[in-house]
């Protein structure tokens, strides 16, 4: 058994069924940590020995004969945003470096009552406000297939330690591609789920106990190497939890197992305006014309009639909105509150005409990015896309028009461009349909080509 490469779902039953022991299976990522963590820099925060009693009580639970939750003994890191008591939460942001919360957020309480046992926390960009995860505490996180290169961000050391087989899985937050965005960029799978449909609470570090000012856009969902550990994990953090009064009460439902043969998907290559690499354009392409001779129903999207990027300005204007409510102190001129009520109008009509959209398919394939992995650089240059200077600012454009509609959407790796790093595609989905959509990638999974591990790891 390759331990640090053996899914979620695999580790979990072999410790249940005691093949392996979870203290067997702790050390193992322990040690790929320690091995490779110094050249990648996705952990940052490392708990040993908490981490051992807890592989060591998961041990003795079943030696018990007690009864086990889903996770039982699986190690696990997390985002350095989620509140975890006796760890720190840090956000990458010097004022937090020795903050610790009082007790875990909602979603790390769910995966240590399911069993997981927490190991350390992985790298951001500072406050999670970029697409590269740097920050003055801990510096950068490297790409794991290129080291030259961003693993993405903010959630760029979750999908490195992903990628590299220190973690199993891990739990991002997506405001603006921010789960999708890292884990194309690192070869592995990630969840955006819907907008109110897994908790914010404890989702960003809270020292003075403020009111939380995020509440739109926002999602927090899980990155893993394969569809099954996604959905599996979903379900575990999903739904209310009487902690984030904003959770619509939906069932989550499990993932249902669809043949290709009854789907209906659309696919663009590009979106009007907006930039993309011609090698990630012509994955689409291929991928969907893989999916046609499979006997899925495919057509190329007509898009909604929206300026999409009228759509991310007017996304952008709402995430400032949010931060001008939340600063201690208004500004001299404070926006007027009739701004925010016509902005939540104009999202209103994109978010039904996206919905209109999924009325006639099942999901959308598109990009997830304009480009794939690019080198370490200072943000707001101008990124090369194919040889041309585009806007930086345009880079998670594809994922961000889904935060401002709120759906739901799955980054999964298709195959690597001529520079041999990992391509990445988006799965879209209507709004709640989180688990037919994982029904959905999980039967398109096998054409797209799946988790490859970097070289050398």
């Amino acid at each position: 058994m390759d331990i640090v490469f053996s899914s979620t779902i695999e580790l979990a039953a072999a410790i249940a069924a005691r093949e392996i022991s979870a203290v067997e299976v702790l050390d193992a990522h322990l040690a790929q940590i320690d091995r490779h963590n110094g050249a990648v820099n996705a952990v940052v925060t490392l708990d040993p020995n908490g981490a051992i009693e807890g592989a060591r009580q998961a041990d003795t639970a079943l030696e018990r004969g007690d009864t086990v939750g889903p996770l039982h003994g699986v190690p696990f890191t997390l985002k350095d945003a989620h509140e975890t008591a006796g760890m720190k939460t840090t956000a990458g942001f010097p004022p937090f470096a020795d903050y610790v919360a009082r007790q875990d957020s909602p979603v790390a309480a769910r995966l240590k009552a399911a069993g997981a046992v927490l190991v350390g926390k992985t790298n951001v960009a500072t406050m999670l406000g970029g697409w590269q995860s740097d920050n003055p505490l801990f510096g950068r996180t490297s790409n794991p297939w290129d080291l030259s290169g961003t693993a993405g961000g903010s959630s760029g050391g979750a999908a490195a330690a992903v990628a590299t087989g220190m973690t199993p899985f891990e739990i991002g937050t997506d405001m603006q591609d921010s789960i999708r965005l890292p884990a194309s960029f690192c070869g592995v799978y990630g969840l955006k789920p819907t907008e109110n449909r897994v908790s914010l609470a404890g989702a960003f570090p809270d020292p003075g106990g403020t009111p939380r000012s995020v509440r739109l856009m926002s999602c927090v969902g899980p990155l893993a190497r394969d569809i099954e550990d996604l959905a599996l994990i979903y379900r575990i953090i999903a739904g209310p939890d009487g902690a984030d009064s904003d959770l619509a009460p939906v069932t989550i439902e499990p993932a249902p197992a669809l043949g290709l043969k009854s789907l209906r998907i659309a696919f663009a290559k590009s979106f009007a305006g907006f930039p993309v690499a011609s090698e990630i354009g012509a994955a689409v392409e291929k991928l969907a014309s893989q999916l046609a001779s499979a006997g899925a129903r495919i057509e190329e999207a007509s898009l909604p009639k929206l300026d999409l990027h009228d759509d991310l300005a007017e996304g952008g204007k709402l995430i400032g909105m949010m931060l001008e409510a939340a600063q201690p102190e208004p500004p001299e001129q404070p926006t007027p509150v009739s701004r925010w009520f016509a902005a939540l109008s104009r999202r209103d009509r994109s978010i039904l005409a996206w919905e209109r959209f999924f009325e006639s398919c099942d999901a959308l394939l598109c990009p997830v990015a304009m480009t794939t992995a690019f080198p370490h650089c200072k943000p707001g240059g101008p990124l090369k896309v194919d040889g041309k200077d585009e806007s930086y600012w345009m880079l998670p454009a594809y994922g961000a028009v889904f935060n401002y509609s709120g759906h739901p959407a799955i980054a999964m790796p298709c195959g690597h461009d001529g520079n041999g790093l990992p391509i990445g595609l988006q799965l879209v989905g209507k709004k709640w349909s989180e688990s037919r959509l994982l029904g959905i990638a999980a039967a398109i999974a096998p054409l797209a080509g799946g988790f490859r591990r970097p070289p050398g790891y």
